[in-house]
């Protein structure tokens, strides 16, 4: 089988526009693929695959019974964003981060978007990621969010929305990375002849983004990464994104507070530390501040992160963005702090906590999905038209009993990207995550995540829930 039998059917396909007829943009890789045949292409599949094991990428599933570490299934077919394409959303998830940091900012401090009923403040109160200890705190240059992950979707019409935020510890970005490095050695014809953009500032951006948040004064500010240890499901990413920065990889235990300051046990002793780019729930961080049980953090960095001591990334408290009801009012964000319509539109969203729109979704839950507004990593969901009477029956009791804690959103008809499933070629649903930094100016790293459905007819997209991803082509303007 050769891409002249690839039917992408009834969907807004990224590699072809009917059968036979690839996008301009996919021309020369589609010619490629077609040249070298099938059963090459499988070898270079299972050679990429092969690489990334040895290379270590993986994740972890906590409810696995078979041990907790995989690799992260990998498809070298990779998605292709025409210059154009990129243009509108680069200038669209820039416009979107600009507005959330302009509400965090608010939120935490004057929260003129609850007096001025712009938002329901009890939305905001009793988001889980709303923490009261971070009021009137005032990290450097007025910047919340410096890392984020968008998550992006197209539907059959072709239409650009964005499906949720991701400002605390967004992940991922590593595959992004490492899947590059692998496809330029697959196809290195195709990036011969293609005008790819580069991925690969990435790390370097991500440095600066952090050396950007150090008091001015310091000559040589020390970095480090932070992480849970080991058993985080994105443990690999933490201490590739380390290393690659050239910084210290610590967990909460080699931090201490001492003398006003947040400092990291060495072999020469203490060692002042000024950013944290940290991969730990804010709940986690500061057993004093937050939760008493928490072993991963470190005692007292709150009040050495409120005196300005020491700066954190992203700052505490952006969690209060990334619930999904939060996430319905960022086009009212954009229009209030901004006076800007949203370039890239949200899915459309029901609130569960109105009593108007919850009885629709009741009336309806076979052709919606039901989103959890804090769960993440495709838990907590109903996918409706794929669900059984009674997992419907049993979310309608639940969305009955915690009206809040539900949104619900129609079924979008994914945009799909070949794949390879069973030695041959299948559309699957794909998302888009890219990676967002803000420090002195706003970066998008041209691309992205893409994540794919490699289940035969699912949506669902998350490693966690049987998805691989994909490298992320965006084409440079002529």
């Amino acid at each position: 089988m050769n891409f002249n039998d690839y039917d992408p059917g009834d969907f807004y396909d990224e590699l072809f526009i009917q059968q036979g007829q690839p996008r301009p943009e996919a021309i020369p890789l589609i010619e490629r693929l077609n040249a070298l045949g099938m059963e090459e292409v499988l070898r270079r599949q299972k050679a990429a695959q092969i690489a990334l094991f040895k290379m270590g990428v993986t994740f972890n599933v906590y409810s696995d019974s078979q041990g907790t570490e995989r690799i992260l299934p990998f498809d070298i077919i990779p998605r292709i964003v025409s210059a154009d394409d990129w243009t509108i959303l680069e200038k669209g998830l820039k416009q979107r981060i600009y507005a959330l940091n302009k509400f965090l900012a608010d939120v935490y401090s004057d929260q003129k978007i609850l007096k001025d009923s712009v938002i329901p403040a009890e939305i905001v109160y009793s988001a889980s990621g709303f923490l009261k200890p971070c009021m009137g705190l005032q990290p450097p240059q007025g910047i919340w969010c410096h890392i984020t992950g968008t998550d992006l979707v197209r539907d059959r019409n072709g239409q650009w929305y964005v499906l949720e935020d991701n400002l605390r510890c967004p992940s991922g970005v590593s595959y992004v990375l490492e899947n590059r490095r692998v496809m330029k050695s697959t196809f290195p014809m195709v990036f011969d002849t293609m005008k790819i953009q580069t991925v690969e500032e990435y790390p370097s951006q991500l440095l600066e983004t952090l050396l950007n948040l150090a008091p001015d004064h310091l000559s040589d500010p020390t970095v480090v990464v932070l992480t849970p240890g080991i058993y985080n499901s994105a443990y690999f990413e933490h201490s590739f994104l380390a290393q690659q920065m050239g910084v210290q990889l610590v967990e909460g235990r080699d931090l201490v507070v001492a003398d006003g300051y947040l400092q990291m046990r060495t072999t020469k002793g203490l060692q002042r530390v000024d950013v944290i780019y940290r991969r730990i729930d804010d709940d986690f961080i500061d057993p004093k501040a937050f939760r008493p049980d928490s072993m991963l953090g470190v005692p007292g960095l709150m009040e050495v992160y409120r005196t300005g001591k020491v700066a954190i990334a992203n700052a505490l408290g952006t969690g209060v963005a990334d619930d999904k009801v939060i996430y319905s009012y960022v086009p009212d964000m954009i229009r209030y702090y901004l006076g800007e319509e949203a370039i890239i539109p949200n899915v459309p969203t029901f609130l569960c906590w109105e009593p108007h729109q919850q009885s629709h979704v009741l009336a309806n839950l076979d052709k919606l999905v039901v989103k959890s507004a804090g769960e993440s990593g495709g838990y907590g969901m109903l996918v409706g038209p794929h669900a059984t009477p009674e997992q419907r029956e049993e979310f309608a009791e639940k969305i009955k009993a915690f009206p809040r804690n539900y949104i619900a959103q129609p079924t979008l008809c994914l945009s799909r990207v070949p794949a390879i499933i069973d030695d041959q070629f299948e559309g699957c649903h794909v998302d888009l995550r890219p990676y967002i930094l803000y420090g002195k100016n706003i970066f998008v790293n041209p691309g992205g995540l893409t994540r794919v459905a490699l289940r035969r007819g699912s949506l669902v997209v998350n490693s966690s829930q049987g998805g691989g991803s994909k490298d992320t082509w965006v084409v440079c303007k002529e």
